[in-house]
């Protein structure tokens, strides 16, 4: 671990509002600091959790993944933090306009709003407990919290496809499949 001051990065940014354009800078690497993201979206930095809702935002517009590694950047330093599972948790959703012309919005935990759709799609995977997340911007997601998840799950439909049962949901004219799993067709007994 390097002796960053990860404040003084966000500090340097003026205190922008929204995600910067991450994907436009490519600062070199200054090292490793003591952040980190934990499943439940909880920031810590060395070890204790920040309080302070504004910056955790503050950090999060400022977030970019390269692979399978997180940073923060702005436009003369990037430094690596630790992310373990998706940096940000949905903890809402809307759905507007039902129906055929529906739209699902999702609430993140740092107060981002983010519509399902072909840009940023729904995902389910996992074969024992569902990981369902979205695409929430440059490559980053965002994790369904439980609540949210069974929220869409009985929003969704059903409707058999071969022999098997897809559950999904639809947004912005865009199908989300939940689950697959085999279907349990009776027939019907001969005369």
């Amino acid at each position: 671990m390097t002796d960053i001051d990860p404040f003084r990065m966000v500090r340097s940014l003026g205190g922008k509002r929204g995600s910067a354009p991450v994907h436009l800078w490519d600062p070199p690497f200054c090292g490793d600091i003591d952040l980190r993201i934990a499943r439940d979206g909880v920031w810590y930095h060395e070890g204790q959790p920040i309080r302070r809702q504004a910056m955790v935002q503050l950090f999060a517009s400022i977030l970019k993944r390269e692979g399978d590694e997180f940073f923060l950047v702005n436009p003369v330093e990037k430094v690596r933090i630790q992310v373990e599972d998706c940096p940000f948790v949905a903890v809402d959703m809307e759905i507007q306009n039902p129906g055929p012309d529906q739209s699902i919005a999702f609430l993140t935990n740092v107060e981002e709003t983010v519509t399902a759709d072909a840009e940023h799609p729904i995902k389910v995977t996992g074969t024992d407990e569902p990981h369902p997340t979205i695409h929430v911007r440059n490559g980053l997601q965002a994790l369904l919290s439980r609540p949210v998840f069974y929220r869409l799950v009985d929003a969704a439909a059903q409707h058999r496809e071969n022999m098997e049962i897809i559950t999904g949901i639809s947004s912005k004219q865009s199908f989300f499949e939940l689950d697959r799993s085999p279907s349990t067709i009776i027939q019907d007994p001969a005369p």
